[in-house]
Order: structure tokens, then sequence, then C-alpha cells
């Protein structure tokens, strides 16, 4: 069975879990065989909170097709560019609020919007804790609007040797939510 290439925009907004969107875009760089298309956007705080978190500037070196946020003239900001996923990775709250609000103020949560109304995937990997009660209600109207929520939540029982490991867990769901062939743990396998 041939596999459909993805397309697929990523954005990385300014909650702490740098490391989540330096896995993530890795991860996406050695599946460039499943990928037609993928174009990245950082925000402001993004970059910030990468440089703070992750000692560098590295988001300047990827091997993608970066957009600023303030592009509203970029492809994904509109369906008819055809993109079949969206993550965003790691998600603010205010970003997940914007998206439940319809309010499209950047790249970010216009390509966020174009996505759901064309009826494709949205996967936001929600990054806060404690969550409150407004926080849970725009969780629940970007899911019923047919967004996927993936807190950035690590698992332990495959045992992983380091952070990063624990971290990839997260990543290797998102992308298996994605539709990406991967090869991961599941559990119950050897």
């Amino acid at each position: 069975m041939i596999q459909k290439k993805q397309k697929l925009v990523v954005a990385v907004t300014g909650a702490s879990g740098a490391l989540y969107a330096k896995i993530l875009l890795d991860k996406l760089n050695r599946f460039k065989k499943q990928i037609q298309t993928l174009e990245v956007i950082f925000s402001e705080t993004a970059k910030e909170v990468w440089e703070f978190e992750l000692g560098n500037t590295d988001y300047d070196k990827l091997p993608f097709r970066l957009h600023n946020p303030d592009n509203l003239f970029a492809p994904s900001a509109s369906g008819s560019a055809g993109f079949d996923t969206m993550i965003i990775c790691p998600c603010t709250m205010g970003t997940l609020g914007r998206i439940a609000s319809g309010i499209s103020n950047d790249l970010i949560t216009r390509s966020a919007d174009v996505i759901l109304k064309e009826m494709k995937q949205l996967i936001l990997v929600t990054r806060e804790m404690p969550l409150n009660l407004i926080h849970i209600r725009n969780m629940a109207t970007v899911t019923e609007a047919g967004g996927i929520i993936c807190p950035a939540s690590p698992s332990f029982y495959n045992k992983p040797p380091n952070l990063e490991k624990a971290l990839e867990t997260v990543i290797d769901r998102v992308l298996n939510l994605a539709g990406f062939e991967i090869d991961s743990y599941k559990w119950g396998s050897e």
C-alpha cells in the first residue's frame, strides 16, 4: 500500500517545552520520505524560550520553510493550499484560547482556523498545569470542533533512560496521531 505524503504545518509557541519542538522537528526531518510539504511557524516568544531552554538559536538552521507569525500570505493561511495536518508544539493556553474563540490574529491561529474549517487534523500539544476551568472549556471547544488535545504528558512504562527519551514518548504519539509510520514503543509489545 502506497502511503499519501503529508502536507504539514508545525507551529511552535512560547510555552515552556522547547525540547518537545526540537524532538518533533528532528524526527520530522528523518521522515522526509513521508512528507510532501512541511512549513514551520515560530512565534517570537517561542524563539526566546528556545534560546533560554536549549541555549542556542538552531531554529534558524532548520531544513524546512520557516514563516514569521505575521505573514498572513503564507500558504497555510488559505484552505486552497490543502494542508492535511497542523501540529502546535508546544501550545500555550493563550494560543489554545484564541483558536477556541475563532480569533485569527496571526499565522498560527489563522492556520489552525483553516485546518479546522477544512476538516483536517489539528493537534495541540498543550503545556500547562494546573489547568483552570477556562483552559478546560477551551480544550472542550477545540475538541468539539475536531481538534485533538495531546497534553505533553510523557509515558514511563517503556522505562526511558533519560529526559529526552521520556519526551520522545509524547512526540511519537503525536506523530502516530498525525498518520506517520514510525517505529515506537507500543504497550504489550516486546
